[in-house]
């Protein structure tokens, strides 16, 4: 596709292609001139204390599971009181939980893992995109070392990192964190962008996202940001509005092969990233972001280039969302801003906080 296409596409309702899931989603530019009678919501108030002697993640407080933390100065990651999964799971593989009869229709499996949290920082009242560089650098060291410690037990197959932010996206503790859930299979996404990226490699002898990577920088056209080490840049085949890909410029199938420099442009493409999002609607932006990497099931996956996901779910304002419903809950993913035009405007924002400047 030359640029002259391309352009046209802009205008047009088209199909872009995801060759990380091997999926497509639905791209309608011509409606974002329609008027919106939608839902809106009041915005969350800013202004919270550095301490709370309410919440169950702040230093010296007793934990909903009735355990007290420590008085911690950096960073801190615990087991979770309430984890989605456990360890300790004892079956019988030759008589497990999977219902064989009307040719697996009825398909269960036990699935053992861990689940910890990760509280960012001491102080209540910071964000990844409110916190100094050097702050946030003890995040970054403390998510490759659960990688590793977690990665290494024999039963763990999968190590999922992520940040859920705001409200709206089921945070229920405004305290700085997030989360690593341990799995002894590899969950869908993760199997989809494995074996997209195995393929792309047995065919192109390369790797999917460096020559990805290689055309983002060409064009420039989606790069919202990047330094020495990463680039942040709104996918072409984005399916959430404001939606951000961070991705390291040299080959790396994990965060444990960062050497300290890239662990520092990794934790400066975080701040930057949270910045540039609350500066948009001038509020607390809210997103789910987390790790994609190689798997740790024992095989090299050299395929594999490690990169963030970014999926923020404002549309319009700090009070409109997008809703996956209709056509994208029966049929498949569909956005109206383009790609493009959501990069432009993520490139317009200033790299100061709002509430600073």
């Amino acid at each position: 596709m030359n640029c002259m296409d391309l352009n046209k596409l802009l205008e047009l309702p088209h199909r872009r292609f995801n060759p990380l899931t091997g999926e497509w989603i639905l791209v309608s530019p011509h409606r974002t001139a329609r008027p919106w009678q939608g839902e809106r919501e009041e915005r969350e108030k800013a202004g919270k204390p550095s301490y709370d002697p309410n919440c169950y993640l702040c230093p010296g407080n007793r934990r909903a599971g009735g355990l007290t933390n420590p008085n911690y100065q950096t960073t801190y990651s615990f087991i979770n009181d309430f984890p989605a999964l456990i360890p300790d799971i004892h079956f019988d593989e030759s008589t497990d939980l999977k219902f064989e009869r009307g040719r697996n229709l009825l398909l269960a499996k036990p699935e053992r893992g861990i689940c910890k949290v990760i509280c960012f920082s001491p102080r209540h009242d910071l964000t990844l995109a409110t916190m100094r560089e050097e702050e946030i650098l003890p995040v970054v060291e403390l998510w490759i070392k659960e990688y590793e410690e977690l990665g290494s037990r024999p039963f763990i197959n999968y190590v999922q990192i992520f940040e859920n932010r705001g409200v709206i996206m089921g945070c229920s503790n405004h305290h700085p964190h997030g989360q690593v859930w341990a799995t002894s299979s590899i969950p869908n996404q993760l199997d989809l962008e494995t074996r997209n990226q195995q393929e792309y490699k047995s065919t192109n002898g390369s790797c999917l996202i460096c020559d990805y990577l290689k055309l983002e920088l060409d064009l420039k056209e989606r790069v919202v940001y990047s330094n020495d080490s990463f680039v942040v840049v709104v996918p072409f085949w984005a399916i959430w509005p404001f939606e951000i890909m961070v991705i390291p410029g040299k080959h790396m199938t994990s965060i444990s092969e960062m050497g300290r420099q890239e662990r520092l442009a990794l934790a400066e493409s975080l701040r930057i990233t949270g910045i540039r999002y609350d500066n948009l609607f001038l509020t607390d932006f809210p997103y789910s972001m987390g790790i994609h990497q190689r798997p740790t099931d024992g095989k090299e996956h050299r395929e594999w280039h490690f990169h963030l996901h970014y999926y923020p779910p404002l549309l319009r304002s700090a009070t409109v969302k997008k809703f996956m419903v209709g056509f994208e809950m029966l049929a498949m993913p569909q956005r109206d801003i383009t790609a493009e035009k959501a990069a432009e405007r993520l490139k317009e924002q200033s790299d100061i906080h709002y509430r600073v400047r």
